[in-house]
């Protein structure tokens, strides 16, 4: 089951959902700014994509929290504020993008609809 991590108002979430909406491909959203991400689903993503590559350094929950100046826990930062995690995240399997990327979107969906 692919798994699509995102915020609702962010565009290149609704282009994930889009790309596999039109694929006829079943996914799970998971709205962050609702229901945030679990420990387990950021350790088993972050097999995959480093901690500092997650976190989204232009965002304005980044801002809001004044992180620029701060040394910190990613790893704490993130479960606790899950609105800093750069989006979409499309997880299948071992499989995982961060951001826009179509092309791996497209890996995964080919993976699903086999």
């Amino acid at each position: 089951m692919i798994q699509i991590f995102g915020a609702k108002k962010c565009k290149d979430s609704a282009k994930a959902v889009r790309f596999f909406k039109e694929r006829n491909i079943k996914f799970h959203f998971v709205d962050l700014a609702e229901k945030g991400i679990s420990k387990g689903e950021l350790q088993n993503i972050s097999k995959v994509i480093s901690l500092p590559d997650l976190i989204d350094t232009d965002s304005k929950e980044y801002e809001r929290l004044n992180l620029k100046y701060m040394k910190f826990d990613i790893e704490e930062e993130l479960l606790s504020h899950p609105l800093l995690l750069k989006t979409p995240i499309v997880r299948s399997g071992k499989k995982v993008s961060c951001g826009f990327d179509p092309q791996l979107w497209k890996e995964i969906a080919l993976l699903n609809n086999s």
